[in-house]
């Protein structure tokens, strides 16, 4: 039997690669706003934290240019490029098993909640989830912390009982302060390195590995 009661995935770089999406939207905004176009490896820094973040972080905006930036992203992402992605090999042969298991499964992304819960409808992966937390749009913090703490709530889960899966530093620091176990998947958009300095309990490299640590894992 499965270690955990829940597993809490966050969406974009776990479930999915939504990288080439976003990418296009980050271009778009840029592009509208007269500013020069980053490259492809700073644009997949985008892919994970907020969008308000990201836009003063990597493209140098001040908080008042990102919220323009960000209404422009989401003009070209709500356009189409919100299904310009893929589901992660595995990932719906994982999400299968825990629910045949009993295990809740959950997701908490840092993406609007209406977004996402329009992307997994879509790849008719809704099903899966008792609760989606995703953040108020006019929220530009969305601290996973915080979020992970609503999803505890909504379910009425304890921590203890949660194991959080994510692929950047924001899905691992949201787990410690939350006081949830986490694995850090290897295969999205952040670093093994970034991962494992801050503190991920597991490292995983595919859906499979993940089925494999949450099946099998003694702490």
């Amino acid at each position: 039997m499965p270690k955990y009661r829940a597993v809490f995935f966050d969406l974009d770089g776990t479930i999915n690669d939504s990288g080439p999406g976003i990418m296009n939207s980050v271009h778009f905004a840029l592009e509208k706003m007269g500013r020069p176009a980053l490259p492809d490896e700073t644009l997949r820094r985008f892919v994970g934290p907020s969008l308000s973040y990201s836009f003063q972080t990597f493209a140098g905006l001040t908080e008042e240019e990102a919220e323009r930036a960000v209404t422009l992203y989401r003009e070209c992402y709500n356009g189409g490029e919100i299904f310009n992605l893929k589901i992660y090999e595995g990932m719906r042969e994982l999400l299968e098993a825990l629910t045949d298991s009993g295990v809740l499964c959950a997701v908490v992304t840092t993406k609007p909640q209406a977004i996402a819960e329009r992307v997994l409808e879509h790849f008719g992966l809704r099903r899966f989830f008792a609760c989606i937390a995703g953040p108020d749009p006019k929220d530009g913090s969305n601290q996973k912390s915080v979020l992970i703490r609503r999803a505890l709530r909504e379910t009425g889960l304890q921590k203890e009982d949660v194991v959080m899966v994510g692929d950047t530093r924001f899905d691992i620091i949201g787990a410690c302060e939350a006081g949830c176990d986490s694995i850090g998947v290897t295969y999205g958009y952040g670093t093994e390195e970034e991962l494992r300095e801050n503190g991920a309990s597991w490292l995983a490299d595919s859906p499979a590995e993940i089925g494999g640590i949450l099946f099998n894992a003694e702490l």
